[in-house]
């Protein structure tokens, strides 16, 4: 039997989806694939992999707001894909419509490159080149897909330039600035297991793509055709520029200009462990955090740079199993602090000394209410802020990160806003308070700034005088920002930013855990839970849009004990944030209970899970009462993440 004859005969059986058999015979049918490629299918189909075809064939790869991430090796690797090599990189990455391989990273790239020429046509009235600045961090593919990206723009007549090795992701995002980009591509799954990789896109502002080039971008990629494709597969690398060492130290520069009190680091230095667990974070936080005068220790085995991630389960630095050797360094050493990041360096972990010695892990919302605490506080000390507080003054975060952090802005009366998940829309919100800066100067006085030639003093002062100034944001997930310069998460500076932190406690003499109970007895005591239930696959992604639509359809009247007293669907309602601009649409809910708490629900965009975010506040009537406190509160968190739980795989089958 046939090749074809065996796809179809599958299909009819039930064994193949319909999808994945037509877009199977539609990649066989284009007669451009490689003969790799096609020695691959046969494997699958010859096995009777019908489950990995599936899996591989039964969509297009979604080209979302943000780029694309997906596997690229396969869980079956074929013998075409492995070639000579017998562990690690495949010599291919999977073939599939699904997964994230040479086809869709030209399709994508092509896409791309036809965007942003039509943008600058509009923009300028003239046929300018496209310029293009490509990072990677260290996965399996990503140098591959980097240069890659790179033949093809230059192919294409764009000007395409690309660092010498791995780079963190905010090393893109201030790249993209500080070379004049059109846009920027981080080849990077974050911290997603090895066998992944993604695409993600940046504009010319540095940061993520939203609307309307997102849309734009989006709708180019989808025109481009298979046969296109095939005449890029090959990397020419003649055309492709090779960024200056110079680039780097000018981020180490800007990463310098995030600390607020250099004397308090220099008088009190923490001893710190660090680890970039085998990622880019290795490039460039240890420097800077030597450059600050402190001494770092590093995990000699974590700072190779290896994409199969060969000491941890996950690089993810909020699993405490991926700080386990930065952990047994800082008992060895005595170290102050350990500091992860994940392997594109814009999340960062942490643990620290309590007041009995112990080195405790510290979540991501503790970590980003730690900093923006000391941060408010320090700048309306220095005269940076007014003492009363300003609306022209933000804090940013996430709808599902810790309502505390809102709580500590009204405090201070700074203004609070909230947006959807992704560091894409704090970076949005960046955009438009430049954007409001310079035509307010132009306007009123004439002035066409020139904004990233401003010094950060420069910057503050004028965004508080006429648009708002960004003093920190921040995401559950690990991510943190405190400067505009860089336009989306920063592990590198996160780090700096929370050893100062560190340092002004040593100063007072008091621990971290000290300070996070200050902060609950004055603003009351938070906490918070997640809740990820995994479906992979085509069947996987079926239960997660089933529990979905589920809960716009039949939304919850009760969790667990306790009664759901207000449901808010922001695919339907019309919710604005603190500077009265529209929340753009999206499937995602937000509960709340009758006792208070609160949980938000919404699938994964980058993995296939479905994540719920849990919410408690208690008030802590006496510092006597704070562990009693903490103690109730964990118990009703946990029963109620259960219930959760157990509704959401109820709803999964239907």
């Amino acid at each position: 039997m046939s090749l074809t004859a065996s796809i179809k005969t599958a299909a009819e059986k039930g064994d193949l989806l319909a999808s994945a058999s037509e877009n199977i015979l539609s990649w066989l049918e284009s007669d451009v694939l490689p003969d790799w490629a096609t020695a691959s299918v046969a494997e699958l189909v010859e096995g009777s992999h019908w489950s990995e075809l599936n899996d591989r064939f039964y969509k297009q790869i979604e080209f979302g707001t943000g780029g694309m991430r997906n596997r690229t090796v396969g869980q079956v690797v074929t013998q075409a894909e492995r070639g000579s090599t017998t562990e690690g990189e495949p010599a291919h990455a999977a073939v599939g419509t699904a997964v994230l391989n040479d086809f869709n990273v030209i399709r994508a790239t092509i896409g791309l490159f036809r965007y942003c020429a039509r943008h600058l046509r509009q923009a300028n009235g003239r046929e300018d080149v496209p310029r293009l600045v490509i990072a990677h961090d260290v996965r399996y593919f990503s140098r591959h897909f980097c240069e890659l990206t790179a033949s093809t723009w230059t192919r294409l007549g764009g000007y395409a330039m690309i660092f010498d090795g791995p780079r963190s992701t905010p090393h893109l995002s201030f790249a993209v600035r500080a070379t004049k980009a059109t846009a920027g591509i981080v080849i990077t799954a974050s911290h997603n297991p090895p066998h992944d990789n993604g695409y993600k896109v940046y504009f010319e502002d540095g940061g993520q793509v939203v609307y309307p080039h997102a849309e734009g971008i989006i709708h180019e990629v989808y025109q481009v055709k298979l046969a296109e494709v095939a005449k890029y597969l090959d990397i020419q690398p003649a055309g492709t520029v090779t960024l200056p060492a110079s680039l780097d130290d000018a981020y180490g520069h800007h990463l310098e200009d995030n600390l607020l009190d250099r004397e308090v680091l220099r008088a009190h230095p923490p001893k710190i462990v660090f680890t970039p667990i085998h990622g880019t974070g290795g490039t460039m936080a240890p420097k800077v955090l030597a450059a600050a005068g402190l001494t770092v220790d590093t995990v000699p085995e974590q700072m190779k740079q290896d994409g199969g991630f060969p000491s941890v389960k996950s690089p993810n630095p909020e699993n405490a199993e991926a700080l386990a050797m930065g952990l047994a360094r800082a008992r060895e050493t005595g170290a102050d602090i350990v500091m992860a990041t994940d392997p594109d360096a814009d999340r960062m972990g942490v643990a620290v000394r309590d007041e009995n010695g112990e080195m405790v892990l510290l979540s991501g919302n503790m970590i980003g209410s730690l900093i923006a605490e000391y941060r408010v506080r320090r700048m309306k000390e220095m005269g940076w802020l007014p003492r009363e507080g300003t609306q022209r003054a933000a804090l940013i975060k996430t709808f599902v990160t810790t309502p505390l952090q809102a709580a500590i802005a009204r405090q201070h009366g700074l203004k609070l806003i909230d947006t959807l998940t992704g560091f894409k829309w704090i970076g949005r919100k960046l955009a438009r308070y430049e954007a409001e800066l310079q035509e307010k100067l132009l306007r009123e006085q004439g002035i066409v700034l020139d904004y990233d030639a401003c010094t950060p003093e420069a910057r503050r002062r004028l965004l508080l005088e006429h648009s708002t100034f960004y003093v920190f944001g921040g995401e559950e997930s690990y991510g943190y920002l405190a400067s505009d310069v860089v336009r989306d998460k920063d592990a590198n500076a996160a780090a700096l930013m929370f050893a100062e932190v560190g340092a002004w406690l040593a100063s007072r003499k008091r621990s971290f855990p000290d300070f996070l109970d200050e902060i609950y007895l004055r603003y009351g005591y938070y906490l918070e839970g997640l809740v990820n239930i995994y479906y992979e696959g085509a069947a996987g992604s079926s239960k997660i849009a089933r529990i979905l639509a589920s809960y716009r359809d039949n939304t919850p009247e009760k969790i667990g004990e306790f009664g759901v007293t207000r449901f808010q669907d922001f695919g339907r309602e019309d919710i604005e944030d603190a500077d009265g601009e529209a929340i753009p649409k999206q499937d995602f809910y937000f509960l709340e209970l009758e006792n208070g708490y609160q949980f938000a629900v919404r699938g994964s965009g980058t993995e296939p899970k479905i994540k719920f975010y849990v919410f408690a506040r208690e008030d802590v009537p006496e510092p006597a009462a704070l562990e009693d406190v903490k103690a109730s509160t964990r118990a009703t968190l946990e029963a109620l993440k259960a219930a959760i739980e157990a509704d959401a795989r109820a709803r999964a089958e239907g």
